[in-house]
């Protein structure tokens, strides 16, 4: 009991730490309510520590759809971005994941290590994750474009077009309940709108069957750190659709 006791301690300091990086000021608490049945089909659970392991059953399958997208994919010199890369960055995580992080780009970081978002974005990302009780383990990490556009540049269209099927087929595979669309390129590319990310963001879209929530790329709250506050209230209604249930609650 007393060590049962320790780990709840623990838990609730990682989730007060996790919840003022995000640019929580204040926290109320309210006595949990019994917990629900789970998600048809599981994938994600409802605790703040999901258990591994439990996904829909299709991830063996998943994951060897992805190791043939990535070999289709190869040493990929389809587009012009391929002369300036060091790493190709095709996608981590969780092949049977119910929800799918996508950004725009690999940056530097990303480009020497070959993995999404590993750099000083990927490190505020993993705390967001970690924030809405999951890891990176558990969800599907990917980016609009495989390969890093010289100096951080916005990506052309032509390499958008080119690169993007890629990505749907990873989406089309992995078969999330939530894309998370992280930044304007993210969004827009999806969705094929051009409305800004300022006014998609907070507001579910929809992508097929796949519900989509734009949001702002950490790379912006980086520069925008005011902006914390808001990406956490998207990410709330994220978990609300999946059922996650946070253990404590922003309180403006």
């Amino acid at each position: 009991m007393a060590d049962d006791k320790e780990i709840i301690r623990e838990s609730l300091k990682l989730h007060l730490n996790l919840a003022k990086e995000m640019g929580v000021g204040e926290l109320a608490f309210s006595s949990p309510a019994p917990s629900p049945p789970p998600l048809k089909g599981g994938g994600i659970s409802r605790t703040p520590s999901p258990l591994r392991g439990e996904g829909r059953g299709e991830g063996e399958k998943n994951a060897h759809q992805l190791a043939t997208l990535r070999t289709e994919i190869g040493d990929c010199t389809r587009c012009i971005l391929h002369k300036g890369r060091t790493n190709l960055v095709f996608g981590v995580g969780n092949p049977d994941a119910e929800l799918m992080f996508v950004g725009e780009g690999p940056g530097a970081d990303e480009d020497l290590k070959g993995e999404p978002f590993v750099g000083r974005a990927g490190q505020l990302l993993t705390k967001m994750i970690e924030a809405m009780g999951l890891t990176r383990a558990d969800v599907y990490i990917a980016n609009i474009v495989k390969c890093r556009p010289p100096g951080n540049r916005n990506p052309e269209p032509i390499e958008v077009a080119t690169c993007s099927p890629f990505l749907k087929r990873q989406i089309d595979i992995i078969g999330p309940k939530v894309l998370v669309c992280l930044g304007k390129f993210a969004a827009q590319t999806l969705l094929q709108t051009e409305i800004p990310i300022t006014k998609l963001r907070g507001e579910f879209q929809d992508y097929g069957a796949v519900k989509v929530m734009p949001t702002y790329h950490p790379a912006f709250l980086l520069r925008n750190p005011n902006m914390k506050r808001a990406v956490w209230e998207d990410l709330k209604k994220v978990m609300a659709l999946l059922g996650l249930t946070p253990s404590t609650s922003a309180r403006s």
